[in-house]
């Protein structure tokens, strides 16, 4: 999950303008099937306390990459790091992952267009997750969540729009809304990727790897298919009065 700020694009925003519609659809599918699933908790059939813990491992070893069962050969096991893009482990989880791509997706997706942004977001998702379980493949726990993709989709919108202003919320400010442009907040967030992933030493939790193998993917991408002759040059805004975090 990434969840180091909250943040919303307040620059920039004019620069392309139109629908969104895979975008929209990523975070409506999403959240369609974690409230349908058995870690929202919001259906008793699964039961309560142990029984429930028993289903939602039971739900995400169905859905999600178990590293070592996914170099087995296995057709199953090789479709879970696209299954486990649309599965989430909490409420927080969730909704952190889905703020991330409504506020980076939705421009990123004007910019490449339809087809090739849902292209660009399952594959760079799939990779990541891929190359997380490679390095972690004695790993029988599951990994869920669309981390990764959305890393991508950070990598990606950092070279089509270097220059958008981002609104952050630093815990170590007492949360004092600041505007930075995404060179700078982008690569401080992949900074501390990279520092928490050099910590996790003891197995898989949060997949800090994954973020970082999709955040290089989506720049990669981004600067292989457009190229610098192609970036858009968002020139800062101020920001409006009264703006809010969403």
């Amino acid at each position: 999950m990434i969840r180091n700020w909250r943040v919303t694009l307040g620059g920039a925003r004019g620069a392309l303008r139109g629908p969104a519609p895979v975008t929209y659809g990523l975070i409506a599918l999403c959240c369609l099937v974690f409230v349908i699933g058995r870690a929202s908790g919001l259906d008793p059939a699964y039961g309560s306390g142990d029984a429930a813990l028993a289903a939602q491992r039971a739900y995400f070893r169905r859905w999600g990459v178990v590293p070592a069962e996914l170099f087995e050969g296995s057709p199953g096991a090789a479709l879970t790091p696209a299954t486990a893009l649309f599965v989430h482990g909490s409420w927080v989880h969730l909704l952190g992952n889905m703020l991330f791509l409504y506020v980076f997706g939705v421009m990123t997706e004007e910019r490449m267009g339809r087809v090739q942004f849902l292209l660009f977001y399952v594959g760079c998702g799939y990779l990541a997750l891929l190359g997380y379980a490679a390095a972690n493949a004695d790993s029988g726990q599951s990994l869920v969540g669309a981390s990764g993709a959305i890393s991508a989709v950070l990598g990606a919108f950092l070279f089509l729009f270097p220059r958008a202003r981002v609104t952050s919320l630093l815990p170590f400010l007492f949360f004092l809304p600041l505007r930075f442009p995404a060179w700078v907040v982008l690569p401080f967030w992949a900074a501390l990727q990279w520092l928490a992933a050099g910590r996790a030493s003891d197995g898989p939790g949060v997949a800090y790897l994954a973020h970082l193998v999709g955040f290089g993917l989506g720049l990669l991408f981004a600067w292989v298919r457009f190229g610098r002759t192609t970036r858009v040059r968002a020139a800062p805004a101020p920001a409006p009065e009264g703006e809010n975090q969403p």
